[in-house]
């Protein structure tokens, strides 16, 4: 780390953005492993002194005091445990994350945006930086599709956790008889892959097409046809691109989110499991789900594969979904998960 850090005092260092940015990306991982645990010895280190002091003063609310930060470097030291268990190649790193509606019209299409709205909000808590690559607007309310590019420390390896079909049970807002509805919508996680090597023959097997991007109206309407989107023929693989405005952006970004693409479906011939999820993506309906989401007639949050129960819905759906990760992530390592969130 020390060495990244020279690089980067060095003359120069910054007047090369592109070669500085990989050397940029590798500092901040190291850092995200380095520094929670640094915080958390130092943390350690003056709870023993907080003890000391409480026990020589005799005080019961500094006793007190100590053994509440005690509580929080106990949840901190299991949320660094956890964080052991994303090893994977690109755990690690930055990604690309999309939500697309499942079958039901207008009921989906507000479900997917209320999921956009709660992840938002987890990127916001987390810190991560996000980017919205392509989005498909409902044709009465909410979103088709959205996909976004989320940068940061573990932004892979923590949202591929979220991968899957998730289930709304409420009294449709669109419904004047004031009915029950389900709506299923699904996300998807891809990895940043950086300069991994993928071979693709863009001449050959990739169709590429350009389309004018669509915009909020007025002076925000894009007039040129600056939107791509790539088709790899073989694989039947489609992606597209339009937040930019230049094509040459667009076409760059859409590569990458190619790559990545092709790079996970190749994974997928090799893993039974993702495999599963990868072809079972179209199937956006009831019995696929991962988690349900019930606002009526009662309110609860189920995960279905690690059992965690949160009856408090208002927060999840604001994006305090950490505790649904962590026992997932728990849950895939074998180990025990508890059954309801406080």
């Amino acid at each position: 780390m020390g060495e990244l850090e020279k690089q980067m005092a060095s003359p120069g260092f910054w007047d090369d953005q592109e070669a500085a940015a990989p050397i940029i990306t590798e500092l901040k991982a190291l850092k995200a492993v380095v520094s929670p645990v640094n915080e958390l010895i130092g943390g350690i280190e003056d709870l023993q002194v907080l003890f000391e002091l409480a026990d020589e003063a005799d005080s019961d609310e500094d006793l007190r005091d100590a053994a509440t930060q005690e509580q929080t470097l106990c949840g901190e030291l299991d949320r660094l445990e956890l964080r052991t268990l994303l090893s994977g190649p690109h755990d690690k790193g930055s990604c690309y994350f999309s939500i697309h509606a499942g079958a039901g019209g207008t009921e989906s299409c507000d479900w997917a945006e209320m999921l956009m709205r709660m992840y938002l909000r987890y990127f916001e808590r987390n810190g991560y930086k996000f980017q919205e690559i392509d989005r498909t607007d409902g044709e009465e309310a909410g979103i088709r599709s959205i996909t976004l590019k989320v940068d940061g420390a573990y932004a892979y390896g923590y949202l591929s956790c979220e991968r899957g079909v998730h289930r709304l049970v409420r009294i449709s807002p669109f419904d004047s008889q004031n009915r029950r509805h389900t709506s299923f919508a699904s996300t998807n996680v891809l990895p940043e892959l950086g300069d991994i090597d993928v071979d693709i023959d863009y001449e050959k097997d990739v169709r590429e097409d350009t389309y004018r991007a669509s915009g909020a109206g007025g002076q925000h309407v894009n007039k040129t046809d600056s939107a791509i989107r790539l088709t790899h023929t073989p694989t039947g693989i489609v992606v597209q691109c339009q937040n930019e405005r230049s094509q040459h952006k667009n076409r760059a970004s859409a590569r990458k989110m190619l790559a990545a693409k092709l790079y996970q479906f190749e994974q997928s011939k090799r893993d039974a499991e993702l495999s599963k999820l990868y072809g079972d993506k179209g199937e956006i309906a009831f019995g696929n789900q991962i988690r349900s989401y019930v606002l009526y007639p009662y309110q609860l949050v189920r995960d279905e594969r690690s059992e965690l129960k949160s009856p408090h819905t208002d927060k999840v759906l604001d994006g305090d979904i950490q505790d649904f990760i962590d026992a997932y992530l728990r849950h895939k390592a074998g180990r025990s998960v508890k059954a309801s969130t406080d």
